[in-house]
């Protein structure tokens, strides 16, 4: 596949943004291809089209299968595996928010629990038991939201989404913002 300047543009920026985000700059351009390309691509195929190392790409599409963001499908008459990924952006991001926290949040939650029925927590200076709390009250609310806001259909969400901007504007604008 020979990238145009604007798939080209689009997979080095997505690379840039996924090391920004702590994912490897091969996964993420990897993802990018073939979120754009819209069709089963196989391992030789994407090293090829990025230029990049045949074993960098078969490590990174595991990477990817285990976010469950890329599948193995297979094409009839071809042996070779081949892996596509949705082109649905909301898919994608509920994909990618699934996995980030199971990895990163539910860990820090099970954690501040952790540290909240510790025996010696009482021991703790009293500042420190009160931030731990907030925190998984925090952590637990936004979680909560998250999950509800990912429960609607694209287009509600959006309005949603559009409505709480507006409220917030409001609110700044009256002065009345907390």
């Amino acid at each position: 596949m020979e990238l145009t300047p604007i798939t080209e543009r689009f997979v080095l920026h997505w690379g840039e943004m996924g090391s920004r985000w702590g994912v490897n700059r091969t996964v993420a351009q990897i993802h990018a291809l073939l979120y754009l390309a819209g069709r089963p691509m196989d391992a030789e195929e994407i090293t090829e089209t990025l230029g990049v190392a045949r074993s960098n790409v078969s490590n990174s599409l595991k990477e990817l299968q285990s976010w469950n963001l890329v599948k193995v499908v297979h094409l009839r008459g071809d042996r070779r595996d081949h892996f596509e990924t949705s082109t649905d952006v909301w898919e994608l991001f509920k994909l990618i928010v699934a996995g980030r926290r199971q990895r990163e949040i539910d860990p820090t939650v099970s954690t501040l629990r952790d540290c909240l029925a510790h025996p010696d927590l009482a021991a703790e200076p009293e500042g420190t038991q009160t931030r731990i709390h907030e925190t998984l009250e925090f952590i637990e609310t936004m979680s909560t939201l998250a999950d509800e806001m990912l429960r609607l259909k694209p287009d509600t969400l959006m309005k949603t989404l559009g409505m709480t901007a507006k409220l917030s504007r409001t609110f700044r604008g009256s002065g009345k913002e907390e």
